[in-house]
């Protein structure tokens, strides 16, 4: 379960920094699955659209976020 948390949240990182490297430039590589957010999530709620930039960086943030967790988690439970 530990490896599949950290698997969705490096992919979260992945989608995030894609998605705001794509609204800053073209993203060419893997754009259908990593600005998946972008295109199916920022598109269709008109308060993410106005803040594009920031709601990916936040899901890039969200992933990040959510590997430490589970790391540090994974290491407090071999500790104790």
């Amino acid at each position: 379960m530990r490896k599949a948390l950290q698997g969705l949240g490096a992919l979260l990182t992945l989608m995030g920094i894609s998605g705001a490297v794509d609204h800053l430039w073209t993203q060419p590589v893997l754009g259908i699955v990593l600005n998946a957010f972008n295109r199916l999530v920022v598109r269709n709620v008109s308060v993410l659209q106005e803040n594009a930039l920031l709601a990916n960086l936040g899901l890039a943030a969200c992933g990040i976020v959510l590997v430490v967790c589970v790391e540090s988690l994974t290491h407090s439970r071999e500790r104790g």
